[in-house]
């Protein structure tokens, strides 16, 4: 399983949106959207 994929799993898991993970980490919900589809790069 990839990181994304992981990523993806566990946010789910704990019930958290896209948005709301992205706010505890100091991120845009669009840079998890990237990570959680393997799109990242950097």
């Amino acid at each position: 399983m990839s990181i994304g994929k992981n990523i993806g799993e566990f946010r789910k898991r704990l019930g958290m949106t896209q948005a709301a993970l992205g706010e505890q980490l100091g991120v845009s919900n669009q840079a998890v959207s990237k990570w959680e589809a393997d799109l990242s790069h950097s």
